[in-house]
């Protein structure tokens, strides 16, 4: 599966989905569009699932013509969502185009 993390996920969490394509969008020169526009670019691109930590946007952008899907971490500290990682591959694997989840950290 072809994932975009967006500039607040944390790199590390790269690691658990080395099965996966993972790019930031730093790396794809996407690092100053605003969310629309990313989102845009990251589906006219082939990518399959976008990982943020921005919890508001799914109140910030009208997410229902989507194709990629959307997953919101409710945090960006790695040593917080490190124990966690199993709760981010669990809905990776589960998770179908154009859905949006939210994963909250215990």
């Amino acid at each position: 599966m072809k994932v975009l993390f967006d500039q607040g996920t944390p790199a590390p969490l790269r690691s658990v989905l080395s099965r996966h394509d993972v790019k930031t969008a730093f790396e794809c020169g996407w690092d100053r569009l605003e969310n629309g526009a990313l989102l845009a670019a990251a589906e006219a691109s082939g990518f399959e699932m976008f990982v943020t930590t921005d919890q508001n946007l799914q109140y910030q952008q009208n997410l229902a013509q989507r194709r990629i899907a959307i997953v919101v971490l409710a945090t960006a500290n790695w040593p917080r969502l490190r124990p966690h990682t199993r709760l981010v591959v669990k809905a990776l694997e589960a998770i179908a185009p154009g859905a949006f989840v939210e994963i909250s950290i215990p």
